[in-house]
């Protein structure tokens, strides 16, 4: 399946390979670890699911910045020095985002909602810099099967996001049948750092190692012809092509535990799912090459669009875990190759771009995924959570609307507290067992008296106001699910219209440069300070 370490022009091209793929895990790890604290944050600082979007976004923005700014100079700067930053920076994301708690105590919820989103943008900014080098490094390391290898690369993405979804279910509140807590979360604050395991494992595989210049910088290509090849019409299609992806792949992930979670009337399912799809996803980018052999590059991704339409539509109307499960199923088929096997067709047809192609093509996707997939999911739910609400029982949404308009470009409503949803879900067990630890300590929160204040109040509406609040926030997850739907069908129809312009014009093939990479005369080792 894979080919030998000899078939490379680089010895080390194997180790290259595979370090390239735990700084993918690492990400996909803090990803999905982010996921599975999402609800403890709601309840423990009281964001909204736009303020929680947002902060998922803010992880994905950076990272959509930081792969386009630094392929513009990796081949200038470095592999090894871009990988030793991505590394330092990974450290200094952990630090921030564990200050939150502290940041809450001392400046409330807008000190928490600093130190969270600026943490997951400095996490993303370091996921950036690992991929704007792994992504051009595997296509020089691997000339002749850029998409094959590519797709082995990116399996460690679902890798990492069963690692995290296991650690999250191993971690997470345990409760009887009965609904009483026999086992308390394990602090997220610990459950977040365990992205920084794969962190130091691809830092020391890395180590000391030589690294290739790019595919194109090999051959005498210019800055300026890389930059070049980006506006071109074809580049420029698949540029916006791969905004949707990024929409609908990463933005989609960030809340597809909690909303499975909500159909199955269990986080747990919901998590477990999600490490369910997963697995699928890392056991098949590992035969894309077959795959794209029978069918082509384009063709894999024309059908990979049409499951990922069937499968969230099928999803956003699913009823109970058993249609949940094949909804889910077919959704991850239809995600699997889309991200990598896009930048495995910008290689093969520019291979002039080098790492500015590849960067390109990945940045616009995080950029899109941050700014507009992850806050505008979250807004969604928020919308028609509220909408449902009010419509069924205004007393009730009076009682658990944010204090806070939520904000989506020129869209605006009032969603529903985090805190106080989180409160009636568990009939205020958790928020008397913090307030008890707090009286032992001899401690006093402003936060948390308010929330009990107004908790003594509504507590006496809770039979009726369970079913409802939780009624409407399944509601605004379903609805989500359908309006994001539309977006691979979209980008069915894109992939379908370039096959039969490839079709007109011969088909599609790859481009190769007529002079394949060489060893580099002073190759550069991460750590060592050569250039």
């Amino acid at each position: 399946m894979t080919e030998t370490t000899s078939e490379s022009a680089f010895p080390n091209a194997q180790r290259l390979l595979w370090a390239g793929f735990m700084a993918i895990l690492a990400a996909g790890v803090g990803f999905s670890l982010r996921g599975g604290v999402l609800g403890l944050w709601a309840v423990e600082f009281g964001f909204t699911m736009t303020e929680l979007g947002a902060i998922t976004g803010g992880g994905l923005t950076g990272f959509g910045i930081v792969i386009i700014l630094s392929s513009l100079i990796a081949d200038k700067v470095g592999y090894g020095r871009l990988m030793m930053l991505a590394f330092l920076l990974h450290a200094v994301s952990a630090f921030i985002t564990l200050a939150a708690p502290a940041a809450f105590e001392a400046g409330g919820k807008a000190g928490a909602y600093n130190c969270l989103f600026w943490g997951m943008f400095i996490f993303a900014v370091a996921n950036g810099l690992a991929e704007a080098v792994v992504n051009p490094l595997t296509a020089t390391l691997f000339p002749k099967n850029k998409t094959h290898y590519l797709n082995i690369l990116h399996a460690g993405w679902p890798a990492g996001l069963v690692i995290g979804g296991l650690a999250s279910a191993f971690m997470a509140a345990q409760e009887n049948e009965a609904g009483d807590v026999i086992q308390q979360a394990v602090d997220w604050k610990i459950q977040m750092s365990l992205f920084l395991i794969p962190v130091i494992i691809y830092g020391g595989m890395l180590f000391g190692q030589k690294f290739p210049q790019s595919e194109a910088a090999s051959a005498g290509t210019t800055l300026g012809e890389m930059i070049g090849t980006v506006f071109a019409p074809l580049m420029l299609f698949l540029l916006v092509i791969h905004a949707m992806v990024g929409y609908v792949e990463l933005g989609t992930d960030s809340w597809i535990a909690k909303i499975t979670g909500s159909i199955m009337e269990s986080e747990a399912k919901g998590m477990a799912l999600f490490v369910y799809t997963s697995t699928l996803m890392f056991a098949l980018r590992f035969v894309a090459g077959p795959i794209v052999h029978r069918i082509s590059p384009l063709g894999l991704l024309f059908v990979s669009s049409i499951l990922g339409f069937i499968g969230l539509t099928l999803l956003s109307s699913a009823q109970g875990a058993i249609i949940c499960i094949v909804a889910a199923t077919v959704y991850a088929c239809g995600k699997t190759f889309l991200w990598p096997t896009m930048l495995g067709v910008a290689s093969e047809r520019f291979p002039k771009g080098g790492a500015v192609a590849i960067g390109m093509l990945g940045g616009v996707g995080m950029l899109s995924a941050g700014l507009l997939g992850g806050p505008a999911i979250g807004f969604k739910q928020d919308y028609y959570a509220s909408q449902e609400l009010e419509a069924k029982d205004a007393e009730t949404f009076k009682r658990y609307q944010a204090d806070n308009e939520s904000r989506f470009m020129n869209f605006k409503t009032v969603g529903l507290d985090g805190a106080k949803v989180g409160v009636l879900s568990d009939n205020g067990k958790e928020l008397a067992r913090v307030n008890t630890l707090l009286e032992e300590e001899g401690k006093t929160d402003e936060n948390q008296t308010m929330l009990t204040n107004w908790w003594k109040s509504a507590s006496t509406h809770a039979e009726v106001d369970k079913p409802l609040v939780e009624g409407a926030g399944l509601f605004g997850g379903r609805m989500a699910l359908k309006l994001t739907s539309y977006v691979p069908l979209i980008m069915a129809v894109c992939y379908l219209a370039l096959i039969i312009g490839f079709k007109v014009t011969g088909g599609y093939k790859a481009v190769h440069l007529d002079e394949q990479p060489d060893l580099p005369n002073e190759p550069e080792a991460l750590g060592t300070g050569e250039s």
